[in-house]
């Protein structure tokens, strides 16, 4: 199976997945919310619904939701939030940290910074 670059979408493709709307509903959502089926896909549901509901059996981040679908993430929030809407999904946020926030040295980050460049 060949993959998609996210270059290579066609903008009306993606106005068609997301019923042509810009934006997902009041909730916020960034890139690592964790979501988590609460149903299996029905039959009759968009396909990019039911891969959500299938990649979401345990907990997955919108990132890789958006790099699993080769989707730009906010597309994926779009669909994720008609999900949730329909109480299909659920949210799981990362904890913040407790005590002192200890932030990353910056090599570490620059680390990470090579790695995602080099995908």
């Amino acid at each position: 199976m060949s993959r998609r670059r996210l270059d290579d979408e066609s903008p009306d493709r993606l106005y068609t997945v997301t019923g042509g709307r810009g934006d997902a509903s009041d909730i916020e959502l960034d890139l690592v919310t964790l979501v988590i089926a609460e149903f299996e896909p029905a039959a009759g549901m968009q396909s990019e619904h039911t891969r959500i509901l299938e990649l979401s059996r345990g907990p997955i981040a919108i990132v890789e939701l958006s790099a699993e679908l080769h989707l730009p993430v906010s597309v994926v929030k779009i669909l994720v939030s008609d999900l949730l809407d329909t109480g299909r999904l659920s949210l799981r946020r990362p904890s913040p940290p407790r005590g002192k926030a200890q932030l990353p040295d910056m090599e570490t980050l620059k680390q990470v910074l090579i790695g995602l460049e080099s995908l």
